[in-house]
């Protein structure tokens, strides 16, 4: 294939006539083929017609002082963008004061010298008390009796607590 495209650019015929065809090309753009050049000139500038002015003369009414005389509606009316919807409900009333408090108390054991009186040992909370048999452990509370495996507390109100020995035991006081 390549030897038939060589073969045929170097046919004298082939050639001469690629020759003519571009004079005639030549010739053809320099005659201008019968065609004109544009015309190209300074023309006239377009104004649109003039428009007709707004009717600006009934506005003066518009925003006159006498169409402004006062208020439409009362004004302790709600109004219409008014809503209840954000507002948070009532909270409720804060719980009563507590009047009494629980502590832990741990029986620890006693001691008792000579013909003394027993001495028992309690920790209240974090503290550790001493405390005589009738005498105060906390607030209103009172040690009534002291033995080897238990100790009895009671109240002014008669009521009492068995704390077994090393046994924490939950107590309510009231506070001062």
């Amino acid at each position: 294939m390549a030897s038939m495209l060589r073969q045929t650019l170097r046919n004298r015929w082939f050639i001469l006539s690629v020759h003519v065809g571009l004079w005639l090309l030549l010739y053809l753009a320099v005659a201008g083929l019968g065609g004109k050049t544009p015309d190209y000139h300074s023309s006239a500038t377009y104004s649109p017609p003039p428009q007709i002015p707004a009717p600006i003369g009934k506005l003066e009414n518009l925003f006159s002082l006498s169409q402004f005389s006062g208020p439409l509606g009362g004004s302790n009316l709600f109004s219409p963008f008014f809503t209840s919807y954000f507002v948070p409900p009532p909270s409720p009333a804060p719980p009563p004061a507590p009047t009494t408090k629980k502590v832990e108390v741990t029986y620890q054991g006693f001691y008792q010298s000579g013909e003394g009186p027993k001495h028992a040992i309690v920790r209240v909370a974090e503290a550790y008390v001493d405390a005589v048999v009738g005498s105060s452990v906390a607030m209103n509370v009172f040690v009534a009796e002291a033995s080897m495996q238990s100790l009895l507390l009671t109240n002014l109100s008669a009521q009492t607590n068995l704390l077994p020995l090393n046994i924490k035991k939950e107590i309510e006081v009231p506070i001062k």
